[in-house]
Order: C-alpha cells, then sequence, then structure tokens
C-alpha cells in the first residue's frame, strides 16, 4: 500500500509543478488553487507511504517521479526542449528510481 501511495504523491507533484507553471505565476485562481491543493495533497499522501518505507528511499522517489513526470509533460505539453543531453539525464533520474525501488525490496 505505501508504494501505491508513494505512485499517488509523485503524480500529485507532477500535477501541481505544472499547475504553477500555468497559474502564471499564480495570476491565474484555477490553475493557482489547483496547484496549491495538490501540494497539500501530496505532502498528505507522501507522509502515508512514509509511514512504513525509509526517509531516504521515499523521498528520493517522490522527488523523482514529480522531475521526471514534469519534464514529460514540459516535453509533450509545453513544447520544451528534449534534447539528447536532458534526455539522458532525466533516464538517469529513471535509473536511480527503479535501483531505489529494486534495493528497498
Amino acid at each position: 500500500m505505501a508504494w501505491m501511495f508513494l505512485g499517488i504523491a509523485g503524480l500529485l507533484e507532477v500535477l501541481w509543478a505544472y499547475m504553477l507553471k500555468v497559474s502564471d505565476g499564480l495570476s491565474k485562481p484555477v490553475e493557482a488553487t489547483i496547484a496549491v491543493v495538490a501540494m497539500i495533497a501530496s505532502f498528505v499522501v507522501l507522509s502515508l507511504a512514509m509511514k512504513s518505507l525509509p526517509l531516504g528511499t521515499a523521498y528520493t522517489i517522490w522527488t523523482g517521479i514529480g522531475a521526471i513526470g514534469a519534464f514529460v509533460i514540459g516535453i509533450a505539453v509545453l513544447g520544451e526542449a528534449a534534447t539528447a543531453i536532458r534526455i539522458g539525464s532525466a533516464i538517469l533520474i529513471l535509473a536511480g528510481i527503479i535501483g531505489l525501488k529494486l534495493a528497498s525490496d
């Protein structure tokens, strides 16, 4: 159950990061509200995951999911650059996430 909570918390992290970007400096009330609510929800669900997962593993995977998710949204939705060095760096982050998950089982 903790891993499911961690995955949900990571997806909420992606949501709030995207909403923060499209809120235009928190000047759009709907997007800004979604960002803040998603932030709070992400922290709450992360805390549930941390009841049984190690701090370092949970926090690193949570931020990694957020980083990779925001990276993908940036390219797919916002038209950000998909250069080889950016993609390679994201793959390294993903490898770290997978490694931490495998090491914790």
